[in-house]
C-alpha cells in the first residue's frame, strides 16, 4: 500500500554563498494511512520546517514529497497549491494567532468548507458537526475567537482544519502554548479523533511525553536529520541513539536507566 505521505531525500537550505544555512540533510520518513507519526526534537533541529515542506510553504532544495503518490513539490500553480492545502491541513502553535479575531467561529469554519460561498448561515449544520467533533457546543459558532480560553481555540484550530475531510492533518507543537491540564484535554481530543475519525496525522512536539500519547510510530530529529525511527513502543523501550536515550532521559518521572 503506498504510503499517504512519503519523503524522500529532502534537503532545505537558505541563503546563498557563505551566508547558506542548511536546515533539513536527506530527511526520509512514511506514514501509512490511519497512523499517527510523532516527529520529536529540540527547538531549531527543522521539525516545523519539514512541516512547511510539506504544506507547500517552503520549497525543497531537493528531494521528493509525494502525497498518495503524487509528488508535491513539483507543483507550482495556485490552483495545484489551493488543492493540496485543503488535503493537507496544519494546526499550528499558537490557538491565539490562528484564528482570525475579526470572524466568529462559525465564518472561521465556514470559510474552509467552501472558501468561495461559505458563510456560517449557509454552513450552520456543518459547522455544527465540526465543533461538535472537537466538543463545543454549537452556540460556538456564534462566539469571537478572544471569548474562548487556549484550549477551547485550539479546539476550533482542530476544527477548522478537520472541516475539509483532509487526507492527513499536520499537529505542529499543539500543545506547547497550553498549561498541563489543558495540554492533557487536547491530547485526549486527537487520541480521540485519531481512532473514530481513522486520521492520518504527523504530531511533532519537542516533548516525548506528548508524542508517545499520540503516536504510533515516532521519528526523532537532531540538527536537521532523523536519527532514529520505529514504532513508539521500540523507540521508547529500547532506544538506540544516544541523543534519543538524552531525550528520555529528560522526561520527567522516568528514571535514567530505564532507556
Amino acid at each position: 500500500m503506498t504510503p499517504v505521505l512519503q519523503i524522500h531525500g529532502v534537503d532545505v537550505s537558505f541563503g546563498h554563498g557563505p551566508r547558506r544555512k542548511d536546515v533539513l540533510h536527506g530527511i526520509d520518513l512514511a506514514l501509512p494511512r490511519g497512523r499517527t507519526l510523532g516527529l520529536v526534537g529540540e527547538s531549531g533541529s527543522g521539525k516545523s520546517t519539514l512541516a512547511k515542506v510539506v504544506v507547500g510553504l517552503v520549497r525543497a532544495s531537493s528531494g521528493q514529497v509525494s502525497l498518495d503518490g503524487t509528488d508535491v513539490t513539483r507543483l507550482r500553480s495556485r490552483a495545484d497549491l489551493f488543492a493540496l492545502r485543503r488535503r493537507v491541513q496544519l494546526v499550528p502553535q499558537d490557538p491565539y494567532a490562528s484564528l482570525n479575531p475579526r470572524m466568529t467561529v462559525g465564518e472561521t469554519i465556514a470559510e474552509a468548507i467552501d472558501p468561495r460561498r461559505g458563510g456560517a448561515a449557509r454552513h450552520r449544520a456543518a459547522v455544527a458537526e465540526r465543533l461538535a467533533q472537537v466538543a463545543l457546543g454549537a452556540d460556538a459558532a456564534d462566539r469571537y475567537p478572544h471569548e474562548f480560553s487556549g484550549g477551547q481555540r485550539q479546539r476550533i484550530a482542530i476544527a477548522r482544519a478537520l472541516a475539509v475531510e483532509p487526507d492527513l492533518v499536520i499537529a505542529d507543537e499543539v500543545t506547547s502554548a497550553l498549561d498541563c491540564s489543558v495540554q492533557a484535554e487536547v491530547l485526549n481530543l486527537l487520541a480521540a479523533l485519531r481512532r473514530d475519525l481513522g486520521l492520518t496525522m504527523l504530531f511533532i512536539s519537542h516533548d516525548l511525553a506528548v508524542v508517545r500519547h499520540v503516536s504510533d510510530d515516532v521519528a526523532v530529529m537532531h540538527h536537521g536529520r532523523i536519527v532514529e525511527s520505529g514504532t513508539a513502543q521500540a523507540v521508547f523501550d529500547t532506544p538506540r541513539e544516544a541523543y534519543t536515550q538524552l531525550l528520555l532521559a529528560s522526561v520527567p518521572g522516568r528514571r535514567r536507566d530505564a532507556a
